[in-house]
């Protein structure tokens, strides 16, 4: 499941949560309990990623161990995943130090043929990877095209890298400070061929949107914090009305 569908599922699991259960949400974008981690944004949920704060409310947060994804898979029939590439997770405590229970669990997933490394700024690497595929996922979703030839567009590029400006603006406010060049990580993404984003993959599968963990909730973080992110929206609105169009993304307009 991707990060859209947890707000429904999130009630379901309390249940099964004891004081001790670790819970490992590994998805893509900003995830629930990234603002509650952030003296800038905590008290307040994020709408984009928990409406009403039902996610929070389900899953405390003392139970959750942070997760970054390395790695590409798809869903080739329900519950059948295929892994296509990468084996990389990135593991972390929401409020920072590397514990014993990250530890351990980095142990056991290391025995299972992950490379993990153990993150005292788990908050950082989810940011990281966000500014990093922010941008290429929606624009792959909107022009069908692979990733190759939208780097290959000049205007795109230039849209991307402003884009990406923005999003390291906003990270810069809240302890999430990207340094590395836009074109570095173009460099990086190239490495990747004529790939094919998750996004556009959902598209063509007729899956719902991960719209607003990747790209919402940064504007909705910007909003916030006071930096203004006048390219995201633009590319917010546009991949929003898409998916509205086809419908792959609710039609009631979201709190972001």
């Amino acid at each position: 499941m991707k990060a859209q569908a947890l707000p429904s599922l999130a009630p379901s699991l309390r249940p099964l949560l004891g004081a001790e259960t670790v819970v490992l949400p590994a998805m893509n974008g900003v995830p629930w309990w990234f603002g509650e981690s952030t003296e800038e944004l905590r008290g307040r949920p994020l709408e984009s990623v928990d409406p009403d704060g039902h996610i929070a409310a389900a899953i405390p947060l003392r139970n959750v161990v942070g997760c970054v994804i390395h790695a590409s898979a798809t869903t080739t029939a329900p519950g059948v995943a295929a892994h296509r590439m990468g084996h990389g997770l990135i593991l972390g405590e929401p409020a920072g130090p590397v514990s014993a229970r990250v530890s351990g669990l980095g142990d056991v997933l290391t025995r299972a043929g992950f490379e993990v490394t153990c993150s005292t700024r788990i908050r950082y690497d989810a940011w990281y990877k966000l500014w990093g595929n922010m941008t290429m996922n929606p624009l792959s979703a909107l022009t069908g095209a692979t990733t190759d030839r939208i780097l290959d567009d000049e205007l795109l590029r230039a849209f991307c890298i402003t884009a990406m400006r923005e999003a390291a603006a906003v990270g810069a406010r809240i302890g999430c400070d990207v340094r590395q060049s836009a074109e570095d990580r173009f460099a990086v993404t190239r490495k990747l061929g004529a790939f094919r984003t998750s996004m556009l993959q959902d598209v063509d599968a007729g899956r719902t949107l991960e719209l607003d963990a990747l790209v919402g909730a940064v504007r909705e973080i910007g909003r916030r914090v006071g930096v203004a992110t006048p390219a995201i929206d633009t590319l917010l609105g546009l991949t929003r009305l898409f998916g509205r169009v086809r419908g792959l993304y609710p039609e009631e307009v979201r709190r972001n």
